[in-house]
């Protein structure tokens, strides 16, 4: 492989990288600041387009921007040689830059987690995609919101640690 297929590997990498996290954090602020605070103020007739229509497709997003965004990270680690140092936190080799970007990866890591362990079987419940009663739908909907909350929280500092590896150090 020459120089300039590995530059250019590594930026599309880099860029799908990119381009997953946008989608996932974006959906993620759009359920959170968006959805679930436009939920109580939308008819009661007009809520099967939301938890019928709209919503599975923004979780189908969701997750798997989750996913992307997590697999495109690790390779990006992995190509750059800094894997283990950033899972290390910087401990092993005393580079600022990889206690941050580990920082965000162990982060990104929890979120995914929420998402694909919590969030997502919750939301197929709540959403009636799987069969609940009424009182497991009703639980699963608060674990499924207050989960997401906890990831909306958790992106800040991860959006922080990952930009400002690239930036600061």
């Amino acid at each position: 492989m020459n120089l300039f297929d590995e530059v250019w590997g590594m930026f599309m990498l880099r860029w799908f990288h990119v381009l997953a996290g946008v989608m996932w954090i974006g959906l993620l602020w759009y359920l959170n600041f968006v959805q679930i605070v436009s939920m109580p103020k939308i008819p009661d007739e007009q809520k099967p387009a939301i938890s019928k229509v709209i919503a599975p497709r923004v979780l189908f997003w969701f997750r798997w921007a989750a996913l992307a965004t997590v697999i495109t990270g690790v390779i990006v680690a992995g190509w750059h040689g800094y894997i283990g140092d950033a899972f290390a936190l910087g401990i092993t080799d005393g580079v600022a830059k990889h206690t941050a970007i580990g920082i965000g990866m162990y982060l990104g890591l929890i979120m995914a987690f929420n998402v694909w362990f919590i969030i997502w079987p919750n939301q197929k419940k709540a959403l009636g995609i799987v069969e609940a009663t009424p009182d497991q739908k009703k639980k699963s909907a608060r674990i499924a919101m207050l989960t997401s909350r906890f990831n909306t929280m958790l992106s800040i500092p991860m959006l922080y640690a990952m930009v400002s590896a690239q930036n600061i150090y």
